[in-house]
């Protein structure tokens, strides 16, 4: 999939509806893929990544699963093994506001994988967290179904999927 952000903010840069919401520029990218677009999937959760254990492990059709880890540097919410499982389920990417481990097996997955930072320190599986639900990241509502982009220049969200010159 082709696109470009900075092409859809100079699309969308007088427009002041909403449609296009752009996260700002925090998030690291860990994945072998830099480039990834998808309707998304959410997870809220807070230093316990049972739930999005469960999203990766189930077929991700293309999709980006979006995990609210409250922005906690103390606990990875995503290693090796559960990214592995998205790259073979179909997950287009993943965009963790918390943090990740595993580097050198992350760097070597064929998925997108933006977070906050990375931490050796695994969580604890409780089977605590949400699914499916409404984020707010940096003030702006990220709703399941709606669409993410992430390339090396940023982050942008649409309610619909975009084409450059829409």
């Amino acid at each position: 999939m082709e696109f470009s952000t900075c092409d859809f903010c100079d699309a969308f840069k007088s427009d002041e509806s909403g449609r296009l919401r752009v996260l700002p520029g925090v998030y690291r990218s860990y994945g072998a893929l830099t480039r990834f677009a998808g309707p998304m999937r959410t997870v809220k959760c807070f230093e316990d990544n049972s739930r999005v254990k469960e999203a990766v492990e189930s077929p991700g059709h293309g999709q980006v699963l979006v995990v609210d880890g409250a922005g906690s540097l103390r606990r990875a919410l995503l290693g090796g093994n559960l990214a592995a499982a998205a790259a073979a389920n179909g997950w287009a990417g993943l965009l963790i506001h918390g943090c990740v481990r595993d580097l050198a097996e992350l760097a070597a997955t064929p998925l997108g994988i933006l977070a906050l930072g990375h931490v050796p320190m695994p969580t604890d599986r409780k089977g605590q967290g949400q699914s499916e639900l409404v984020l707010h990241l940096h003030g702006l509502p990220l709703r399941p179904g709606e669409w993410l982009y992430a390339d090396v220049d940023g982050v942008v969200v649409s309610e619909q999927p975009l084409h450059t010159g829409s």
